[in-house]
């Protein structure tokens, strides 16, 4: 098992930056060869089902994740999102949360548990390593973007 936290602040109201963060389409275009479903009806509330695909043909798998916390920020409060993973292979779970920050701009973080049936935990470290790679760039991607 991997665990890894990364933080950002960002130059967006608190509701903006959560409306980013927790727009599931969108984390396809922000992780390469992913692409993202939700496979129950909206709004997001807890139960909501997603699914990330990722890879191609018959390497790829699914990452399937329930949401079990569902707490959007409101009047500066913070906001939290709790993904429990379910899927065959990836296992763990993931953290978003989003504070009020200085001058009107938001803290994000998040935080992730992950783990891969069949890979020895020899390989934590590396697994942690890119996790915070990947999950970085696509937060940094998820925030900029509108």
């Amino acid at each position: 098992m991997a665990t890894f936290s990364l933080e950002r602040t960002a130059p967006l109201p608190l509701d903006e930056a959560w409306r980013r963060l927790t727009a599931w389409q969108r984390h396809g275009d922000a992780v390469p060869m992913t692409r993202v479903t939700v496979t129950t009806p909206g709004p997001t509330r807890r139960g909501t089902v997603i699914v990330a695909r990722t890879g191609a043909g018959p390497l790829a798998f699914d990452d399937r994740m329930e949401v079990t916390a569902w707490q959007p920020p409101g009047d500066g409060t913070p906001g939290l999102c709790r993904l429990e993973k379910r899927g065959r292979l990836v296992g763990g779970w993931a953290e978003i949360e989003v504070h009020p920050g200085p001058g009107g701009r938001t803290r994000v973080v998040w935080r992730e548990e992950l783990r891969v049936r069949l890979l020895p935990s020899f390989f934590d470290g590396a697994l942690g390593r890119a996790g915070r790679y990947v999950f970085g760039r696509a937060v940094n991607r998820l925030l900029r973007r509108p």
